[in-house]
């Protein structure tokens, strides 16, 4: 069984026992968390699409951690003109861990 849902502007594929790092939520570690924007759920070979969303489905997981992930480097530069711009920038994120699949 597998179910792929929306959250931060994104899709992710995820099962019953998934980890994954989704975009910050702003919550702390260990509480529970609902996704309701749930897109296709596949249960046993019978798939069920939402238009956009499936009615009575959801998800459910927990929070494990909050944290940052790697540095991604920008750097600007204009030949010949003497300009150059390097800036840093670290994603926040949030570790979830799938629990349940309610559809």
């Amino acid at each position: 069984m597998y179910a792929i849902i929306e959250t931060g502007g994104k899709q992710y594929k995820v099962a019953e026992g998934d980890t994954l790092n989704i975009e910050k939520l702003g919550l702390a570690a260990g509480e529970t968390v609902t996704f309701d924007n749930v897109l296709m759920v596949s249960n046993d070979g019978k798939l069920t699409v939402g238009n956009p969303f499936v009615g009575n489905a959801s998800v459910t997981a927990t929070v494990e951690e909050e944290g940052r992930g790697k540095k991604v480097i920008v750097y600007k530069y204009k030949a010949k003109k003497g300009y150059h711009k390097k800036q840093g920038h670290r994603q926040p994120y949030t570790k979830v861990k799938i629990e349940k699949i309610n559809a």
